[in-house]
């Protein structure tokens, strides 16, 4: 699950989620950062993020957050 097309980010962990003020899910990383994660067939297929049992197997999964430098560490 990697960020936008050509733009590759530093992997971080999903720490928790929360929706947003239109109600889809975003990922928050260790890193402080946020991520959208939508499920969205056929573009993005996430049926995880539906789910709150589901959603918990993914913390600590790591997520590529393009907004931290590369060069920094967590």
């Amino acid at each position: 699950m990697s960020g936008s097309p050509g733009r590759r980010g530093v992997p971080r962990r999903i720490v928790g989620f929360h929706r947003d003020e239109e109600g889809h899910w975003v990922a928050d990383l260790e890193c402080g950062h946020t991520r959208h994660v939508r499920h969205n067939p056929p573009w993005q297929e996430r049926p995880w993020v539906l789910r709150a049992r589901d959603r918990r197997q993914y913390l600590g999964f790591p997520l590529d957050c393009v907004d931290c430098p590369e060069e920094s560490g967590v």
